[in-house]
């Protein structure tokens, strides 16, 4: 199951992570973001203990959407080593972030 970021833990789990993390900005009206966190769920159990997955609701944790210009749902922010390193808006098959994670792994 995917882990749950907020604005509380984001620092500790994902910036200080020494994983890739894959951050699903999402909120629970915006459709295309529960299409797509069914995916989020299946990739974290698949690259569990490897890379960091989960998920970030914007509406109750506003701070680090703002901090990273989050301005459209869904985003997946691939971070490595407290930065971005890549970046997908919109919903996608699950075929995409699985490149995007084992480019950056």
């Amino acid at each position: 199951m995917a882990l749950t970021f907020t604005d509380q833990n984001f620092a500790a789990e994902v910036l200080q992570s020494d994983k890739l993390s894959v951050v699903d900005f999402t909120a629970a009206w915006c459709g295309p973001c529960r299409a797509l966190g069914t995916i989020i769920n299946d990739l974290s159990d698949s690259y569990a203990g490897k890379v960091n997955i989960g998920k970030l609701d914007v509406d109750t944790n506003p701070e680090v959407s703002v901090n990273f210009g989050v301005t459209n749902l869904p985003t997946v922010l691939f971070i490595k080593g407290g930065k971005v390193v890549d970046k997908q808006v919109g919903a996608v098959p699950k075929s995409v972030l699985e490149k995007k994670i084992q480019a950056n792994l």
